[in-house]
């Protein structure tokens, strides 16, 4: 059942990642867009933790904990999030709904093997400037995209609390942006689009510890590594002459000049590093930290005067409690309740004022009865950036859902 429930989703997924707008953001303009969290919802719930060493549960974060699947694993999540934007005199309020990951983990004795699919980077935005007076300049800005994330992890075991392991991801994607450009009540205008093709490699490096401590209770280390990459763009830059419609959407234009380059972007260097203690399957309190290094994210379409980038780090606090977890425990004491605060600095700066984000997040998980499945449910509240120096802050709200199936795929058949 879980193969063909597989099959099914990869084709939804394939579809909703066409057709999908995975962020609101005008931050998203800036580099190669919103970065999107790149863990499952069970890490998301719990402020982005990643250190248990978890036998049924995917851990997309850390390639080694590929080697503590038992059973074979299939993970698919998606969220909708509603945002307020606001400046010191204006507000305004957004919608999307997104796909978050699809992968599959396959326990293999010592190793353990997993693959997927995720966005990696979304662009979205749609911001309007305009000046009322007689032939004043006005401007629509509007991008769409992002880049995927392709992955393959395999994850082995050193000793019976150590693992480690590794992955090959492959990015790609496409980012499309224009400017209108037009005065006010002239019907006919300037437009700049702007396609940046992306693609590149990287890798992913990572280790995690148990130890015994007290009795049932053990300590959690997590590490992870992940050199400095390259990622080609291929822009390609149109500008038109136009007209358009009361929606500024353009019904007529007129290619001017169209010309294509091609950079070479850097995807900075990243570590983490979490620890914890807990009892498994019972309880768990942890913190991580991420650090990441100064990257090569502007691009021909997007260098702007004042914007720079630096180092960009992060802080998770979480953990989870399950009441009861056994045979004669009723449902409700079966369910596993995460929780966590992050804090994470993004590395992008405008006019001096660095962009940060910090949020609080919840998350339950309910088991299928009869199964080591379950279906998780995640709220998430924070705020991103600020309204000083004419900036936007944004609040936002994402409830969040997936799907944790596992099944064994490698059972001997007996003979009835």
């Amino acid at each position: 059942m879980i193969k063909k429930i597989i099959v099914i989703a990869c084709f939804f997924f394939s579809l909703m990642a066409n057709a999908q707008s995975g962020s609101a953001s005008p931050y998203s303009f800036f580099g190669i867009g919103e970065s999107r969290f790149k863990g499952n919802l069970e890490n998301r719930s719990m402020g982005g933790l990643n250190i248990e060493q978890d036998s049924l549960h995917i851990n997309i974060l850390n390639p080694a904990s590929f080697a503590a699947i038992r059973f074979t694993a299939f993970t698919i999540g998606g969220n909708y999030t509603s945002t307020k934007l606001k400046t010191d005199s204006k507000s305004d309020n957004a919608k999307r709904t997104s796909v978050d990951y699809l992968a599959v983990a396959l326990p293999l004795g010592k190793m353990g093997v997993g693959f997927g699919l995720m966005p990696y980077t979304s662009v979205g935005y749609n911001i309007e400037s305009r000046n009322y007076a007689p032939e004043g300049v006005n401007n629509v800005l509007k991008g769409t995209g992002g880049l995927n994330k392709a992955f393959f992890s395999l994850g082995y075991t050193i000793i019976p609390d150590l693992i480690v392991g590794g992955d090959i991801q492959y990015n790609f994607g496409r980012i499309n942006n224009s400017n209108l450009e037009f005065l006010t009540d002239v019907l006919i205008g300037t437009e700049e689009k702007n396609k940046a093709d992306l693609n590149g490699f990287a890798a992913n490096f990572g280790a995690m510890y148990k130890r015994k401590i007290y009795k049932k209770t053990n300590l959690y280390t997590s590490f992870t590594y992940t050199p400095q990459a390259t990622l080609s763009s291929t822009n390609t830059k149109t500008i038109s002459t136009v007209t358009y419609n009361s929606d500024y959407e353009v019904a007529v234009y007129d290619a001017l000049a169209e010309k294509q380059i091609r950079t070479d972007l850097k995807i900075p260097e990243k570590m983490s590093l979490g620890f914890g203690v807990g009892e498994t399957r019972k309880w768990l309190l942890g913190a991580q930290m991420v650090f990441q290094n100064v990257g090569k994210l502007a691009d021909d379409y997007n260098t702007v005067s004042n914007v720079t980038y630096g180092r960009s780090s992060s802080y998770s606090l979480g953990g989870f409690y399950v009441p009861r977890n056994n045979v004669f425990s009723k449902y409700y004491q079966k369910i596993v309740y995460r929780g966590g605060l992050k804090y994470a600095k993004t590395g992008t700066i405008i006019d001096s004022e660095e962009i940060d984000e910090k949020a609080v997040t919840f998350g339950m998980a309910l088991p299928v009865i009869g199964s080591y499945s379950n279906i998780n449910v995640g709220l998430e509240y924070g705020q991103r950036g600020t309204t000083s120096h004419g900036l936007i802050q944004e609040n936002y709200f994402t409830l969040a859902i997936s799907f944790s199936l596992n099944d064994k795929w490698f059972r001997r058949r007996g003979i009835d």
